[in-house]
């Protein structure tokens, strides 16, 4: 039997297989799950139980019972396992949850700077940083960035480098001035870098080292210290620098994340913490607080902008940016000019 060009593709498809139809993820969870779906995942995020998390969202337990049912439906699977004392989300619902407290966050984020530009403001803008870049760097920009828009709202949030890393992860902010406190953090930002921060150890004026010419660390290590948590990149190199010297750690510790809890302590008490300059130079110069002649062999890793990968911003992050690295720029003169100097030997 012989068979045409044309005959043969048609002789072929009908006897090929028929293929099987599946509806694709994305239409069935744009087409089933609403914005109160959403909410009800992020707030599975903070509760341990599903009528908890139905208050945080006003809605009563069998809504929310049936409202998880159609996540689960749409999903295609089971996102939570139940026991006795409530609910752990499986694999797929972390991933799902955490996804849903972003986009919560991001929603919030949008809304109220619709309502501040409704009243007639300039929008707003929320950024983490760590407390070194603040009193120079990120103080400045904000003072720029204000003057070209006093109606801008403006929230800072955080003070560490492993706490602004949470936040951005959780787009709780847009972007955030600091370091990566997690060697795998580059998967999820990108960091541009915008100021070195040099470190002092500091005790308070009445200190008994304060008028001490010349102190080494094993002597230094026995007093009281107050220290950032382990997952600080300064306490990190701090322990760095005993490790060089010698010596081990100061057993009496007080950790604290706050940098401003850190100052009080230091201003009530003989303890000792290495903070960075930028922090400590006003409390220097108003002499509530010493910098002993101890130097911290390395300064900290360049501090930087931190943002999300391959996600947009907007254009009042974007103007923040520039008077951020505009004022980076700024400082970075004369602090290479004393770094020749330094560097410059005598006579030359």
């Amino acid at each position: 039997m012989d068979f045409d060009a044309e005959s043969t593709p048609t002789l072929a498809l009908r006897n090929a297989p028929e293929p099987k139809v599946r509806m694709s993820l994305t239409p069935r969870l744009v087409n089933r799950l609403r914005l109160k779906h959403w909410s009800l995942l992020s707030a599975l995020g903070e509760a341990s139980t599903l009528n908890q998390a139905a208050a945080l969202i006003n809605v009563t337990q069998p809504s929310a019972t049936k409202m998880l049912s159609d996540i689960e439906s749409a999903f295609g699977g089971a996102l939570f396992e139940r026991h006795a004392r409530g609910m752990r989300a499986t694999p797929l619902g972390s991933e799902v949850v955490a996804y849903a407290r972003q986009t919560q966050a991001s929603l919030e984020r949008f809304l109220e700077g619709i309502e501040i530009k409704r009243r007639g403001g300039h929008g707003h803008l929320v950024f983490g940083t760590i407390m070194g870049a603040a009193p120079d760097l990120v103080a400045r920009a904000v003072a720029d960035i204000k003057r070209e828009r006093p109606r801008l709202n403006i929230r800072i949030l955080g003070e560490t480098s492993d706490q602004i890393g949470v936040l951005l992860e959780r787009h709780d902010i847009e972007l955030a001035v600091g370091r990566f406190s997690d060697p795998l953090q580059h998967n999820k930002f990108d960091f541009a870098p915008l100021s070195d921060e040099p470190l002092r150890a500091v005790v308070r004026h009445q200190h008994p080292l304060a008028r001490r010419r010349s102190l080494d660390w094993p002597e230094l290590v026995r007093w009281p210290w107050v220290l950032q948590t382990m997952s600080s990149p300064s306490r990190l190199l701090l322990e760095e620098e005993f490790t060089r010297a010698g010596v081990a750690s100061p057993a009496d510790v007080i950790e604290c994340t706050s940098v401003f809890a850190t100052l009080q302590l230091l201003q009530s008490s003989d303890a000792v913490a290495v903070l960075p300059e930028s922090v400590v130079r006003d409390h220097v110069k108003a002499r509530l607080l010493v910098a002993l002649p101890l130097v911290v062999g390395q300064e900290l890793k360049a501090f930087g902008l931190l943002t999300r990968r391959d996600e947009p911003l907007s254009e009042i992050a974007q103007a923040f940016i520039t008077h951020l690295q505009h004022n980076a720029r700024l400082q970075a003169t004369p602090r290479a000019a004393k770094r020749s100097k330094a560097a410059r030997p005598p006579g030359g």
